[in-house]
Order: C-alpha cells, then sequence, then structure tokens
C-alpha cells in the first residue's frame, strides 16, 4: 500500500489559500493572494525541491489543477520541478471539467474518496497533493492522509480556507521532521500517530475503597 502525502504553504493560523499571488483564489473576498511571497528564499526553494524529487503522482483538485496546468508546461525544459511535475501522473477531482489536458492528466471518475483509496491500494509511487483545499477536506474526513509535509510561515490572516476544516477524522501526529528557514518559516513532516490521547491534570479523586482505608487508618 503506498502513502498520499499532502504538501502545503500553511499560515500560523492555519490557512493555506492563494500563498503564491493575485488572481490565484480570490473566493470568499479573500484579499491577501500572495502573503507567502515575501518569505521565500533559496533556502526554501532547496526544501521543497527535495520533497518532489523521488517518483510521486499527483491527485489535485480543479483549481489547483488549473492553476499549475497554466504554468509548468511552459517552465522549460532545464526547470528540474517542471520535468518532475510534468512527467509525474495526475489525477483530477472536478465536478465541473470535461477533459484535462495537461500531460499525463485523467479525471478522476465515481466517489473521489472511494477511487484515492484503491489508487493507494496500487503499486507505485507515493501519492501527493498540492494546495486542492476542497479536496483535502475529502481525505481528511475520510482518513485517507498519511503524512503532512508542512511550511508554516509567521503571519496570522484571521480569515481563509484552512487546512484542518470541519469534518477532519480525529488523531494524533508524530513530527518526524522539522526545521527553520533564515526568514522563520518552519518546516515540517508530520505523520499519523494513533488516536487522540485524551487524559487530565486535575488531581485524581480516591476511590470509595481508598477513602474508606484512610478513614480507617484515622481511626486506629
Amino acid at each position: 500500500m503506498r502513502e498520499l502525502i499532502v504538501n502545503t504553504f500553511l499560515t500560523l493560523d492555519g490557512v493555506m489559500q492563494a500563498p503564491g499571488g493575485p488572481g490565484e483564489d480570490p473566493s470568499g473576498g479573500f484579499d491577501h493572494e500572495g502573503w507567502m511571497v515575501g518569505y521565500w528564499d533559496d533556502q526554501l526553494s532547496r526544501a521543497k525541491g527535495e520533497t518532489m524529487s523521488d517518483p510521486y503522482e499527483l491527485v489535485l483538485g480543479r483549481k489547483t489543477y488549473e492553476i499549475f496546468a497554466a504554468h509548468w508546461p511552459h517552465a522549460g525544459e532545464d526547470d528540474p520541478a517542471a520535468q518532475a511535475l510534468n512527467n509525474a501522473r495526475k489525477y483530477v477531482a472536478s465536478t465541473t471539467l470535461d477533459r484535462v489536458e495537461w500531460q499525463n492528466s485523467a479525471l478522476l471518475e465515481g466517489d473521489v474518496a472511494e477511487v484515492v483509496a484503491s489508487l493507494k491500494q496500487e503499486e507505485g509511487p507515493e501519492i501527493q497533493v498540492h494546495g486542492s483545499s476542497q479536496l483535502i477536506q475529502t481525505l481528511l474526513e475520510h482518513d485517507l492522509v498519511d503524512e503532512f509535509r508542512l511550511m508554516i510561515f509567521p503571519v496570522v490572516l484571521g480569515s481563509g480556507k484552512r487546512l484542518f476544516g470541519q469534518g477532519a477524522a480525529p488523531g494524533g501526529l508524530e513530527l518526524v521532521d522539522s526545521s527553520t528557514s533564515a526568514t522563520g518559516v518552519l518546516m515540517t513532516t508530520y505523520r499519523r500517530a494513533g488516536d487522540v490521547q485524551v487524559g487530565s491534570f486535575a488531581a485524581e479523586q480516591p476511590t470509595d475503597a481508598e477513602v474508606e482505608r484512610r478513614a480507617s487508618l484515622s481511626d486506629g
């Protein structure tokens, strides 16, 4: 069984909408498009390249697919990221597109969660999800994400599409890798780690038997 990896840029308050620039996704009146650009540097470029250096396939939502398809086929053959993205097998979740023309792309047909679960059962490289906030909500709801590779930027926006929305399956996460860029961006990798562990810091109440034991000691 292969794994599904979510790769995304994130603000400190969990917003992932339109990090790259104006026109990317102004839906909902979002007016902070391009919020990550001022923090980007060579260190982040190298880190991002490393996450995309090994073979992978992609599952993308419609909006992210259209943004990628408009840029990466024209990025130039000397760009390793472009080569990797153009050559990768791409599955597109959309209820409005009737065809996809970017090379090695195909529309997902049927229930998205069921199809992605089936893809994970197939032989092949890891499956990555970039952007695609609406698609991610479906994947989270059905507990299909194995790992999160998050670049967390030191900015708070207060509104916008968030990585973890209502309906995400509860679960614990384990931090398996982290580093910090010169611009203060946290580069983290989290993996699933079982159920949420709950407890209490309140003083433990004695059992009835313990109360009786203490009372008998006092009487003695």
